[in-house]
């Protein structure tokens, strides 16, 4: 993709005039439970794979959402920027890449986003199982983690390869839907179109 899409541009306009905030790299992160029911949190941004609309989160493969991902690949994301009133609902399929990935470009995609992690970031990985009983005190600070070793087995990038971008300006009162579609030359395109609010 060479040029950069409309909703992807509001998208960084947005996280620039919102940069201030510290919430602003913060957005849910909504899939299909496994009982059929929506399951939603919050998760950060790790910015967009190289040269694509290609959305990056980072995880720990231990959690629920691997497992909801594993039975429909399919999340939306809704993303709310208080400054400037705007928000995002991006959905799309979801690419799970762990270290069994036998594609040596994802793996490495994996390692980068690894690597571009705070080290206080990356030995949450090394914590007990989310969402278990904790069954004792221990601290993040009892774990020792090399800086310079690659992931661990628990890290996980899940990549959320958008179709359907729903943006809405509360200050403007627009709202456009954007939908990726095959056009006439047989390409995948993005089509926008106003929508009322």
């Amino acid at each position: 993709m060479g040029t950069v899409t409309q909703w992807k541009q509001l998208l960084l306009s947005a996280l620039e005039s919102n940069s201030h905030l510290k919430h602003s790299p913060y957005f849910q992160f909504a899939t299909i439970g496994c009982n059929g029911r929506p399951s939603n949190r919050s998760v950060v941004f790790r910015g967009f794979e190289e040269n694509s609309d290609r959305i990056q989160i980072n995880t720990d493969f231990r959690t629920r959402k691997i497992e909801e991902l594993k039975h429909c690949p399919f999340a939306e994301i809704c993303w709310y920027f208080s400054d400037s009133w705007e928000q995002f609902r991006i959905s799309g399929r979801v690419d799970v890449i762990d270290g069994s990935s036998p594609d040596p470009e994802k793996l490495q995609q994996r390692e980068k986003s690894w690597f571009a992690s705070s080290l206080k970031s990356r030995l949450q990985y090394l914590g007990p199982n989310p969402g278990l009983p904790c069954l004792s005190e221990q601290s993040l600070n009892e774990f020792f983690l090399d800086p310079s070793s690659g992931p661990v087995a628990t890290f996980c990038l899940l990549v959320l390869d958008p179709d359907q971008v729903d943006y809405l300006n509360l200050k403007s009162n627009q709202r456009t839907v954007s939908t990726l579609s095959r056009c006439a030359n047989g390409e995948m395109c993005w089509n926008s179109e106003m929508i009322n609010p």
